[in-house]
């Protein structure tokens, strides 16, 4: 019974440890925004890495996410005779849920893991402690530019996504099922508002960027410097904020919709 309580103890010490590390960390990062901005060619060369790299798996991702909401779609709408609501119905559901969940999920396995080997890397390579013997803060010039650029990389992705998948819903829809292209584009425009739709996916899109790029950076930070800790911490990477963004998707839905 003492040892399996010392081992609890020990177990939440270094929980605790773990969480008030990862929180400094974050609010360090929160801290260089100005001085991040006042180098912005570091923050541009991180989203060209980031978002340009990624756009392939994204589009192609969003264009069957649409063909396969308006298949869908049409054949539950059509038993109440509303298959002109498809159009509503694709971009409600890209908007609101898949175009954040969804090009977050394909972020932290494309972008977030490369983030986290290429920190881990650096770190096993004792990079980053070169720097900090040349008194260049890391966190500073390495991780702040990466974390920024992820930020603003995951609301465009997830624009370029929705707007992929649209177009995919609509070629399905309208091109090949024939349903009527006024109905599609009017009942869609009608139905989606600027700041319930619209607004909540960008907003939920910010959090998933801000989520995803730190838990790849603090990984990539933490990992132990050898090749098996730099994969455990890839690893790592892709599981915690895959739980992560599904469960925040889940708290700003309930907020999105009660409050």
């Amino acid at each position: 019974m003492g040892a399996l309580l010392s081992d609890l103890g020990r177990s939440a010490r270094l929980g605790l440890g773990a969480v008030g590390l990862a929180t400094r960390l974050f609010l360090r990062l929160l801290q260089l925004l100005p001085a991040t901005l006042a180098r912005f060619g570091l923050v541009r060369d991180q989203i060209h890495f980031l978002g340009n790299y990624s756009l392939a798996i994204i589009g192609v991702s969003g264009l069957f996410v649409g063909f396969v909401l308006a298949l869908q779609g049409y054949y539950i709408l059509q038993r109440y005779g509303s298959a002109e609501a498809l159009g509503m119905m694709v971009a409600l559901s890209l908007l609101r849920e898949l175009g954040p969940v969804v090009t977050a999920l394909l972020f932290a396995g494309r972008a977030g893991t490369a983030l986290t080997a290429e920190i881990g890397l650096m770190k096993a390579g004792e990079q980053l402690s070169a720097m900090e013997m040349m008194a260049v803060d890391p966190i500073r010039r390495v991780l702040a530019p990466r974390f920024w650029a992820g930020v603003f990389t995951m609301p465009m992705l997830a624009a370029v996504f929705s707007a992929v998948g649209i177009i995919g819903g609509w070629l399905v829809g309208v091109v090949m099922i024939g349903v009527d292209a006024g109905s599609f584009w009017s009942q869609m425009q009608g139905g989606v508002e600027w700041w319930n739709d619209l607004g909540n996916g960008v907003l939920k899109s910010i959090v998933f960027g801000v989520t995803v790029t730190f838990v790849a950076l603090y990984q990539g930070y933490m990992a132990q410097p050898t090749p098996e800790g730099v994969s455990r911490a890839t690893t790592r990477t892709v599981v915690v904020a895959s739980l992560w963004v599904l469960g925040l998707d889940f708290g700003l839905t309930a907020m999105m919709f009660t409050v």
